[in-house]
């Protein structure tokens, strides 16, 4: 599945879902035209609020976009591995929610 982390860059630096892709939600607009349409769009901040407002948008415009309840927090908090840096998939141990807001 595509996730889009919309949070500021230096949110996803400190711990993503891996494989998640950065687009902060200011800058979600100059992207949409690398996001498919015949496929889920996944979508997640640190707690849901961005996260809410970019699948809104996308919705909007046709995509099959779905917000990721509870964020990068609930990742976090339920022990998943995180990747941090700016590449989508360097793999850590797990982080907490704290580090990475």
């Amino acid at each position: 599945a595509l996730v889009v982390d919309v949070r500021n860059s230096g949110e996803y630096r400190a711990g993503h879902v891996p494989g998640a892709r950065s687009a902060p939600l200011p800058n979600l607009p100059l992207i949409l035209s690398e996001l498919p349409k015949d496929r889920p769009v996944h979508v997640i901040c640190q707690s849901g609020g961005r996260s809410a407002q970019a699948t809104s948008l996308l919705r909007d415009l046709g995509y099959d976009a779905h917000s990721v309840s509870g964020g990068t927090a609930a990742w976090i908090d339920a022990g998943r591995i995180v990747a941090t840096g700016d590449e989508p998939g360097t793999l850590t141990a797990p982080a907490t929610s704290e580090e990475t807001r």
